[in-house]
């Protein structure tokens, strides 16, 4: 079996093959498990999974056409809470012998209709990222405390203070970011105050949204209207704009998503940024970002006048209905449900949501902060 960057094909040689985005962290802990998987003695030589992996761009359309057209290139397809329901009419259901791993409010996110259509993989949502050091220093600089002050009354219409990010409201990191972008501030020891992700993307408008909605801003109404146009919309594009006219973010990140504005941070030269929870590990690992180690901290999303919110959803695999080897893609699924797999995932960088009974189990080993 085969998998396709977000989707597994079964080829004519026998194996079993399953997809997923390339570079993420995703890709190193399902390259892992099926390393585990594939080395048991009962997995037979045409059970055997392998991986293919292809560039986002566009893949999910892709998945769909193949799955419509009814294609026996693959048996195991990545899904998403946000589009399983229109993979669903070419996916058969998913039966789990036991679930040692996950909670019933986690296998919903890989339910239709009532109907478990995937295993769940990974939990996205976003953190807000900042430099620890630099945060720190503006929590007790008197100097940088009085030109902050003035920065945000120049920029956002009043004078404001330093809070820790655990406190801040959007007007905060806006401040924050603005202070530390080199364009607005001079002595800034960082170039930017932050990473905008603004490539045309599905994925950076979730980024994206977490800011709108803690201005109380949604997508529909009670009945069903579209409501874009509304304040909370419009703030957070204002917001968005305010920091990159003002240099805040490098010029080149509106073609930024997740690698781009990894790289931007893990450089030294940005304040904050928000990005997905995936990205905390390779943020603080000292052997890939050297310029932050031991200086990065995290905090969730800022808050609203509605509250704090993040976008989430879950990845996870479901079977083909047109696939060659069902049988065999059933055995791989129900095996990543396990307690074993599931660590070995997480272990591997992997973002599992795991039972408690089995998070605790692996915290020391995946605890960055």
């Amino acid at each position: 079996m085969r998998a396709l960057a977000e989707l597994c094909s079964h080829y004519g040689d026998g194996s079993r093959n399953c997809a997923w985005l390339a570079g993420w962290p995703e890709e190193a802990a399902l390259r892992e498990v099926i390393k585990q998987y594939n080395a048991q003695s009962d997995v037979s030589e045409n059970d055997k999974v392998e991986a293919l992996f292809f560039n986002r761009e566009g893949f999910w359309d892709k998945l769909q056409s193949d799955l419509a057209a009814g294609t026996t290139e693959f048996d195991i397809n990545l899904t998403a809470t946000y589009a399983i329901g229109r993979y669903a009419p070419y996916m058969d259901t998913v039966t789990l012998d036991s679930n040692e791993a996950f909670d019933d409010s986690v296998l919903a996110t890989m339910q239709f209709e009532g109907k478990q259509y995937g295993v769940p993989t990974d939990l996205s949502l976003h953190f807000m990222y900042y430099r620890s050091d630099l945060i720190d220093k503006l929590l007790n600089d008197e100097g940088w405390k009085k030109l902050y002050a003035e920065i945000s009354q120049e920029h956002l219409g009043k004078p404001m203070m330093p809070v820790h990010p655990d406190e801040w409201t959007w007007e905060d990191y806006t401040a924050t970011s603005l202070f530390f972008a080199k364009s607005v501030n001079k002595k800034s020891p960082v170039r930017y105050g932050t990473a905008l992700q603004m490539k045309n993307l599905l994925f950076n408008m979730m980024v994206w949204h977490s800011g709108a909605k803690a201005y109380g801003g949604d997508w529909r109404d009670a009945n069903g209207n579209i409501t874009v146009n509304s304040n909370g919309f419009r703030t957070a594009l204002k917001r968005y704009k305010t920091l990159y006219d003002a240099g805040a973010s490098p010029k080149d990140s509106l073609s930024y998503e997740y690698a781009e504005a990894n790289a931007a941070f893990g450089s030294g030269q940005v304040a904050t940024m928000m990005q997905w929870n995936a990205a905390a590990g390779d943020l603080m690992d000292p052997d890939k970002n050297p310029n932050i180690a031991g200086k990065v901290g995290i905090t969730a999303p800022p808050k609203g006048p509605a509250g704090r919110f993040t976008h989430i959803h879950g990845l996870g695999f479901g079977i083909n209905a047109s696939a060659k080897n069902k049988e065999g893609a059933a055995k791989f699924l129900n095996w990543l449900s396990t307690a074993d797999a599931a660590k070995g995932y997480a272990l591997a960088g992997g973002n599992p949501a795991l039972k408690k009974s089995i998070s605790t189990q692996i915290a020391d080993d995946r605890q960055i902060w």
